[in-house]
This record gives structure tokens, C-alpha cells and sequence, in this order.
């Protein structure tokens, strides 16, 4: 009966492991569209949303199937409340791919305000942190869950320089308002991933210790 439970616990690791590679494709392929303002790539990234939101309540309805039929205790019920937990926080990442996707199909003919530099930049840090808190949270890897987040100051800052420079674009030109707001929400959206990773990073602590703690950044001390 054990022997049966942890294999069904390891194939619920595996499954939030490919629901994460496709979350992490999704979010450098929405920057890469973007960066090269290619709608139909961006059009195909929008409509596999879906693929990622049906994995996500796959894995939910694996997940309750276990808590009713194997009546967990202790850490693997607080590991089972953590898989429901991480799938969403990874669906709702799938949802910021999603929401670039939308924005590069909106602009149309329209050309970028400016080259994107910084933003494929967060897209890469984020997808990385992402990958990293994903293995950590599958090994239960609580000290490497623990220094994670500290990373989302270098996304947190290069949001800071992106909306610095997109102001100086608005000021220099009102015109360009619409398009500084296009790649501001690219940026927020970027911004609002590397959060859900320190989500993620909590979990894994929570599933070691049984404590549920916020785990805060340098910026935030």
C-alpha cells in the first residue's frame, strides 16, 4: 500500500515538473515572439494556455483522488497540499505568457517602442528561478528553496529600469503612451512571475518544516 502511495506521489512530482516546462516555454516564447513581432507564433502561445490549464487540473484531480483514497498524515499531506497550491501558482504563470501573447497580437502593425533588451533579460531570470524552485520543491530541498527568492531583487530591478526608461519615452513624446504601456505590462507580468516563484520556494520550506512562513527578499528586510 505504501510502495503504491509514493509511486503515485512521484508521478505527481513528475507531472508538476512538465506542467513547470511548459510554463517556462511558454514565458520565453512570449518574450521571443514579441522581441521578433511575430503575431502567429504569439497566437499559437495564446491558444496552448489551454494545454497547460487542463494539466493543471489533471494534476488537481490526481491530487484529491490521493487524499480521499490514501488518508495521508502529516508530511505528505501538507506535500499533497502543496502540489494543488504549486500547479495553480504555475497555471497562473501560464496566464502572464498568455497575457503577452495577447499584447504582441493587439499592437498589430505597430512597431516596439523600443528594442527589448532588459525584458527577454527578465524573462530569462524568471523562467530560471522558476526551473530552480520547481527541482528544489520535487527533491524537498528547503535550503535551496530558502536562497531563492533573494534572486527576485535583480528581477525587481530591472523592472525599476524599465519603467524609468519608458517614462522618458512618454515624456519625450505623448504619443508614444500606448506603446510604453504594451511593454510595461510585459514587464509587470515578468515581475508578477518571479513572486509566484518565492510562492513556490515557501511551499517546499513548508513541506520540510511544517511552518508556513513568507520568505522576503533583501528589498523587503
Amino acid at each position: 500500500m505504501r510502495k503504491t502511495f509514493e509511486s503515485e506521489i512521484q508521478q505527481l512530482k513528475d507531472e508538476v515538473l512538465v506542467l513547470g516546462s511548459m510554463v517556462e516555454q511558454a514565458i520565453l516564447g512570449s518574450v521571443e515572439a514579441l522581441k521578433k513581432r511575430d503575431v502567429e507564433a504569439s497566437r499559437l502561445i495564446y491558444e496552448a494556455d489551454a494545454r497547460i490549464n487542463a494539466k493543471r487540473y489533471a494534476i488537481e484531480e490526481q491530487v484529491m483522488i490521493a487524499i480521499a483514497t490514501q488518508q495521508p498524515m502529516a508530511h505528505d499531506l501538507r506535500l499533497l497540499a502543496s502540489l494543488l497550491e504549486v500547479s495553480g501558482e504555475l497555471e497562473r504563470m501560464g496566464d502572464y505568457a498568455k497575457g503577452i501573447a495577447k499584447i504582441n497580437i493587439l499592437m498589430g502593425d505597430q512597431p516596439l517602442l523600443k528594442p527589448l533588451i532588459d525584458i527577454p533579460r527578465m524573462a530569462q531570470k524568471g523562467a530560471d528561478m522558476l526551473h530552480r524552485a520547481l527541482t528544489a520543491f520535487v527533491n524537498e530541498d528547503a535550503e535551496t528553496a530558502r536562497l531563492i527568492p533573494y534572486e527576485d531583487d535583480e528581477v525587481d530591478n530591472l523592472y525599476d529600469q524599465i519603467y524609468h526608461e519608458l517614462m522618458l519615452f512618454v515624456i519625450q513624446d505623448a504619443r508614444s503612451i500606448e506603446r510604453a504601456n504594451w511593454l510595461l505590462w510585459v514587464a509587470h507580468n515578468l515581475e508578477r512571475l518571479a513572486d509566484r516563484v518565492t510562492n513556490i520556494c515557501e511551499r517546499t520550506v513548508f513541506i520540510a518544516t511544517g511552518e508556513m512562513k513568507e520568505i522576503e527578499s533583501s528589498r523587503d528586510e
